[in-house]
Order: structure tokens, then sequence, then C-alpha cells
């Protein structure tokens, strides 16, 4: 059996966390669809399933140590190793600086940065034995600068990607891939066909990022040889603006 692909992130059957769950079991490898919220995570897994692949959701918070600990420690078991684990969680709220309180600041942090520390440690330490396994981690527009009224989501994106570069300088000469999608663009998913439609209107089909589009491009870094291994790709629509 293929070692498990761990999807932490996992929200909307429409959402990027659920496209990559679907990506990674349809190659095989036994996949652990992880989320906060209980329906959601089942809804994926069983959907995956309902096509003849395997899944599993585990409820977890990827900040919580036991939560990710245990998250891990299950698809180890379960599959006997780990061969791709892929940090998806985010929490992109926005406000001016002078209107946000502290919690503000630090929930983005500890969801955006902070939990991927947690998931890319524990990761390394279960892969590193085998000397193989990727850990891919997803970026986005404000990996890459800030601007008002997102300075908070920018800083824990950006710290995010720091982890990401600092792991694929210490663990990739020990096998391990380490790779930071930066999404640059929006997401033709459920936030924005059920929040903001007349955004998806305005910018049409070619103008958004397709969630298996994102998912394809995922599961090409994991597939990479050796001897070319991509630490950082960006996406965007042909029409995005940068």
């Amino acid at each position: 059996m293929a070692g498990a692909a761990v999807v932490i992130g996992v929200g909307a059957e429409q959402g990027t966390g659920a496209a990559l769950a679907r990506r990674f079991a349809r190659e095989g490898l036994p996949t652990f669809v992880a989320g906060r919220t209980p329906e959601k995570v089942e809804a994926v897994a069983a959907a995956i399933r309902s096509e003849g692949f395997l899944a599993q959701a585990i409820v977890a918070d990827c900040t919580v140590i036991d939560d990710v600990l245990r998250l891990l420690d299950t698809a180890e078991a379960a599959a006997g190793s780990l061969e791709a684990v892929l940090y998806n969680a985010g929490n992109n709220r926005f406000a001016p600086l002078l209107e946000m309180d502290d919690a503000f600041f630090e929930d983005l942090w500890r969801v955006c940065c902070f939990g991927g520390f947690l998931v890319g440690r524990e990761a390394a330490r279960r892969m590193l034995p085998n000397g193989r396994g990727s850990i891919l981690f997803t970026g986005a527009t404000a990996s890459m600068r800030a601007r008002p009224p997102f300075t908070a989501f920018a800083s824990a994106k950006a710290g995010l990607r720091a982890v990401a570069h600092g792991m694929a300088r210490e663990f990739g000469p020990q096998g391990i891939h380490v790779g930071h999608l930066v999404i640059d663009g929006v997401i033709d998913g459920d936030q924005v066909n059920t929040k903001f439609p007349q955004l998806k209107e305005r910018l049409g089909k070619e103008g958004m990022l397709a969630v298996d589009d994102i998912a394809d491009a995922f599961w090409s870094l994991h597939a990479q040889p050796r001897s070319a291994w991509t630490l950082e790709l960006d996406l965007r629509p042909s029409r995005e603006t940068f």
C-alpha cells in the first residue's frame, strides 16, 4: 500500500482542500481529510470513497499540538508511512490596522503560520527515517506582499513562507521535498460562489483559479524527480494582473 496523503484545512466540497484530497486519493494514496468541521470533512471523505478510493475524515485543529500528533500518528499507523502532507489551513480576514484587536492578529498568525510550523515539524519527524515524502504549503498573494486591509493576513502568510523555505533547505538534502505554492488570484470555489457571486460574474471563468487545476499543480510537485525539485511555484489565472 502507498504511504498516506494527509490534507489539512479541508472545508467545503468545492474548496481547494477538498480538491487536493480528491487528487491525491485518485492517485491511489490512502487520504486523510482533516479540518475543524466534522460535517464538512466527512462529506469530502464520503464523496471520495463513493468513487472507490480510500479516504478517512479526521477532525483536528492544526494549531493544537495534540490534534496534530493524533492526526499524523493515525495516518502513519494506517498506511505505514506518510507520503505527502499538505497544509492548506487558512482564515483570511481583513481589517484596517487601527481596528484590529490583539486576538484578531494572533488568530490569523496561529492558523496561517503557527499551525504550518507544527504540522511541518511533525511531518518531517515521521518522514526522515524513510528518507522520502513531500510537505507542501498553500500560500497566497499576501505571502509576497502586504497591503491594507490585509496586513495581519500578510504577516502570517509571509511567516508560513519563511517556514517552508527554511524547511526546504534543512530537509531537502535528507530526501524530504518541501514546496510552497503561491495562489495569486481568486479561487473559483465555495467561498466566491456563495459569498461573492458578483465578483465571480465580473471575473469570469478565465479570471479565477479552478480548484482542480490547483490540485493538479500540487500533485505535479509531489511527483517531481529528485533531480529537479521545485521549492516555490506561483499560480494565477491568465487574465490576472501581477
